[in-house]
């Protein structure tokens, strides 16, 4: 079952993803997206799981986040997949490697909220 989970969460991850892969359509649809998909999965499902604790990316995540087209990922990410990764870890992901995703942006069925500074 772990071996399932994990297989699962690698074909699923993104982003964010070869995150697009819940049948054939959406992986001609992610094809269609700029970026190093296969990396992005091997480098990143760690730091995006569900029932996980959220952690800093690795520098290594970060290179394959920087050369990956997010929105257009974002925009073939499926309700299976939104089952294996946490948004909010996602969006935290970009934003840590410096490809902050705009408030508004729609990742899935989620939408990234505002920031809110505290003490402003």
């Amino acid at each position: 079952m772990t071996m399932f989970t994990t297989n699962l969460l690698v074909l699923a991850t993104f982003a964010v993803a070869g995150i697009l892969f819940s049948g054939d359509h959406n992986m001609v649809a992610a094809q269609d997206c700029k970026g190093d998909f296969q990396g992005l999965v091997t480098q990143c499902a760690m730091f995006v799981q569900k029932n996980v604790p959220k952690q800093d990316p690795s520098p290594a995540c970060c290179n394959v986040i920087r050369s990956v087209d997010i929105p257009c990922a974002c925009s073939h990410i499926t309700e299976e997949i939104e089952k294996v990764i946490d948004m909010e870890k996602v969006v935290f992901v970009a934003k840590s490697c410096g490809r902050p995703l705009p408030t508004g942006t729609k990742c899935g069925s989620y939408t990234v909220p505002p920031t809110h500074v505290v003490g402003s």
